[in-house]
Formats: structure tokens, sequence, C-alpha cells
């Protein structure tokens, strides 16, 4: 049975937010990803793992929309970003409806990095203004993590978002098309950059670490691991959630 508020009657939406309080927000971009995935990797890949979090959390899905803040992929064919601005108040207004509703907890699934900025200020005024938690999963380093020591890497089209769209339908993975990424000098430790948690740069282009646009290694990626990609993401992020959500309750 979904769990997706677009797909319930209201009374059903009602039933489901009465028993846990519990929203969960999947968020994700269209970019492009190189000749082999889709443009929209990135919302599939959260779709994915928001589907089976909220089973697992007996929570409502609350469909965000497609669309992020991607303003580095910008001019490839494919791509639409959302100005910060847009997707700000977007997202604001649908947590206010949510509350309004009777959602005491919202729970944001990210698996587009330019998105974090913005998610994290719309969480903390969300949930200043009505009083209510809100969580932040960034399930792309929830993969990174698990993969790591598989040989999984997280990069733009590589092994771990071949695996997201291998899950979701693996008729949209042209594998066929794949041909060695080209880098510029210095590409890796652009990345490392602007990836690291302490102290780091901005890359505002694409380009700046991949030729094509893309880059890792698709052919890593296989059915039998994409088989158990959502689960395996999900149930990592919802014992943090659980952890956190027990930490609110004796905070309060």
């Amino acid at each position: 049975m979904s769990r997706s508020i677009s797909d319930l009657t209201a009374p059903d939406v009602v039933a489901t937010i009465s028993r846990r309080g519990l929203v969960v927000l999947p968020f994700g971009s269209i970019e492009q990803h190189g000749p082999h995935l889709p443009c929209g990797t990135d919302t599939i890949a959260a779709d994915l793992v928001t589907t089976s979090l909220a089973e697992r959390l007996d929570a409502l899905i609350a469909p965000a929309g497609p669309y992020g803040v991607t303003p580095i992929h910008a001019g490839h064919p494919g791509t639409i970003s959302l100005a910060r601005g847009v997707f700000e108040a977007y997202v604001s207004n649908v947590c206010d409806e949510l509350v309004g509703q009777g959602a005491r907890a919202l729970v944001f699934v990210n698996w587009h990095e330019g998105n974090i900025a913005s998610l994290d200020a719309v969480a903390t005024d969300v949930q200043n203004r009505h009083g209510v938690v809100v969580i932040t999963a960034q399930a792309c380093y929830t993969a990174q993590r698990i993969y790591a020591d598989k040989g999984g890497e997280l990069t733009h089209g590589g092994g771990i978002e071949t695996l997201a769209v291998l899950a979701h339908d693996a008729s949209l993975a042209r594998l066929d098309r794949v041909a060695e990424p080209t880098r510029p000098d210095g590409a890796d430790e652009l990345d490392a950059m602007r990836r690291s948690r302490e102290v780091y740069g901005y890359i505002t282009d694409v380009t700046e670490i991949a030729d094509d646009g893309w880059y890792g290694n698709p052919g890593w990626a296989s059915q039998e691991k994409a088989d158990t990609f959502a689960d395996l993401v999900a149930q990592e992020i919802e014992s943090a959630v659980e952890s956190i959500l027990a930490i609110r309750r004796r905070a309060t």
C-alpha cells in the first residue's frame, strides 16, 4: 500500500499522520548524469530510499517535486535548476501545510548535495516557527559510507547512483553508452576540497571536476546490489532518525 499523500484519500492521510505524526519528504534534482543515466537520477534515489524509510517509520510520504538547486550543472541539456529563494519558499510552504495537518516531525531525505544549504535553512526555520522536530538525512552520504568498503564511490553518474537507477528501472541505465570519462588536472583534489567537512572551497561548474559532466565507474553496479540498495540505506537512516526522536522526547 502506498504511503504517499498523492495516492491516499483524505481520510487515509489523516489516519497515517495521526499514528506517529511523522512525514518524510524526498529531495533530489533534475540534472544531466552523462550519456548513460537519466536526468532524474538524484530524485529517483531519494524516492526509493524514502519509500522504504516511510514503511519502516510508519510515516506519510509528502513528495516535494523533482527539482532542486543545481547551478553547477546549468547549461547542460536536461538540467533544470531552481533559484535558492524559489526552492526554499516552496519547501517551507509545503512544510507549513503539513504541520497544519498534524505533522509533529518532518524528515528530509536528500540525495543532492546542492540542496544541503537550502534544506538546512528551511529545517531550522520551520522547527523554530512551529516547534516541530525536523531531521535531515543526507542519503547520498549514508550510501557512500555503506558501500565504501565494497568498492562503491559517490560520484556524479558513477556506481552508487547507477545502483539507484537499476533498482528503479534497469531499462533506464544505458550502460552501453559508457565510455571512460575524462577529467581535468587536479579534479580529484578539487572534489575532495568541496566535500571536506572542516575547511572547504567551492566549484561553480561541474566541468571543473569532469570534462564530460560525469565521472565514476558505473560498471561497479550490479542488479544484485541494486535489489537491496533502498532497504540498506533506509535501515541505516531509520536507526539514526529513531535515535534523534528519542533525544528530542527526552529533552522536552
